[in-house]
């Protein structure tokens, strides 16, 4: 019987398979994080709500008294890039009040803004247009 020994063959990956598979792995990642990232900002986008406009009306219903005229405000750190305006007009002389409410939002350049009028019977404000009194 002869001793023959067939010479061994190293398999291995040679330098140029390693950098094709590399690229390869690379490209894909770089593809789904780009996905990844785009979804992120279409959520976020969803996220964002227009200003609510009720806010500022509520504090005016939980007054007992309302004064003809303009005031304004902001809504704190809720939508930080946002601020209303309301307008009060007496339109019946038995303490029935209008306010007309207007509330704008900055997001970069654009400007969205959102009206709401309420009626309010206050009796016990003190006299405005109507009902010969003075306007504040």
């Amino acid at each position: 019987m002869k001793n023959f020994q067939e010479p061994k063959s190293e398999r291995a990956f040679t330098l140029l398979e390693v950098m094709i598979a590399i690229a390869i792995f690379f490209t894909c990642m770089f593809a789904i994080l780009g996905v990844v990232s785009n979804s992120l900002r279409n959520a976020r986008a969803l996220q964002k709500t227009d200003v609510n406009v009720g806010m500022a009306a509520a504090q005016f219903v939980m007054t007992n008294k309302l004064y003809e005229g303009s005031q304004s405000g902001d809504f704190g750190d809720i939508y930080p890039d946002s601020r209303w305006d309301a307008e009060v007009t007496e339109v019946s002389s038995n303490g029935l009040f209008r306010v007309d409410f207007t509330a704008e939002t900055r997001v970069g350049k654009s400007v969205s803004e959102s009206r709401l009028s309420i009626l309010l019977f206050r009796p016990e404000s003190p006299p405005g247009s109507m009902s010969g009194g003075m306007k504040r």
